[in-house]
């Protein structure tokens, strides 16, 4: 018998129950989804419009941007939406597109935060290959590699999933659909599957964080020979890719690596690389960014001047009406 057939929405019992949190909630979470939007498309503007897509560096900084944002968008509008609304409900089919397009982008996201790494690598201890190593066809291919990853990776947590028999309860105790609170609904022996949540997530996020840890700590080996000025550049762009990484895999690894539990804390840690780390990798990435600074102001001077030449324009015919 197939049991799925019994549960046709979920209802996501969210951060808080109590009214006066969730105004609160509402309202911050809002605000930081505005500034993760605007946030991110600046940067994917800017970098798109300027000289700058042809570095590598900036180019995967692009599509970290549109990774951020996608990633964030199928979890955020829903929180902000149930956080005013009496009914905290999700259908069947929406928790399970919302599953896998959350770990879709968010393994996007994860390879792309390793070739970024793999470029600063190159760039500071193979500089005289650098050309050759990330031509734009290989950071091409990068992008590629990172879409296919998130995809084998979140198509794997989807059918740990979808197959589960589902048959009551249905409050999900969180504020979107995850693995490791639908194995909690599941009328079945979940064990063998939380192991396989694990090895996918959990040794996934686990490996290409002490990768990314030990190419940085090559890295930082590496500058020591630099010159000074040399040495602080090299050591401001990889402290910002560092800060990244930290913020978006130390919450993550907290909730994956375990045995498949759930724990109160893992909606306040699961806001870190849904929200926060979504929201402040713009700012990480260009108050110490010289070049994406410059990149901001060109773009900002363009999109006035083209005001100003479309009122001129405007102004020029109003005259020449009246006259």
């Amino acid at each position: 018998m197939d049991y799925r057939t019994n549960i046709t929405e979920f209802i996501l019992l969210g951060l808080s129950q109590t009214k006066e949190i969730e105004v609160i909630c509402f309202v911050l979470f809002l605000l930081c989804y505005i500034a993760i939007l605007f946030g991110n498309l600046l940067i994917m503007i800017s970098v798109t419009w300027s000289h700058l897509i042809n570095q590598p560096m900036y180019f995967f900084l692009s599509y970290l941007a549109l990774s951020d944002l996608c990633y964030t968008s199928t979890v955020t509008p829903k929180l902000i939406i149930n956080l005013v609304t009496t009914k905290k409900s999700i259908s069947y089919n929406g928790c399970m597109t919302q599953l896998f397009t959350m770990h879709f982008f968010g393994g996007i996201e994860v390879f792309i935060l390793t070739g970024m790494a793999y470029d600063r690598y190159v760039a500071i201890c193979k500089p005289l290959h650098y050309t050759i190593l990330m031509s734009r066809q290989k950071c091409d291919a990068v992008i590629a590699a990172s879409c296919a990853g998130g995809f084998l990776h979140s198509f794997g947590q989807f059918l740990l999933a979808v197959f589960l028999p589902y048959c009551g309860p249905n409050e999900i105790d969180h504020y979107f659909c995850d693995v490791y609170p639908l194995l909690k609904l599941a009328c079945t022996d979940t064990r063998k599957i939380g192991f396989l949540v694990i090895a996918n997530s959990g040794l996934m996020g686990l490996v290409t964080f002490v990768v990314l840890l030990i190419s940085y700590g090559v890295i930082l080996y590496t500058v020591r020979s630099y010159s000074a000025e040399n040495r602080r550049k090299a050591l401001s762009t990889c402290s910002s890719h560092i800060t990244v990484v930290v913020l978006f895999f130390a919450p993550l690894l907290f909730i994956y690596i375990r045995p498949a539990t759930t724990l109160p804390e893992d909606k306040v840690f699961a806001l870190f690389y849904t929200i926060i780390a979504p929201m402040l990798n713009p700012l990480i990435y260009t108050l110490r960014n010289k070049e994406m600074k410059n990149a901001i102001k060109r773009l900002c001077y363009l999109m006035s001047g083209s005001e100003g030449n479309r009122l001129k324009g405007v102004t020029v015919f109003h005259h020449h009406t009246v006259s």
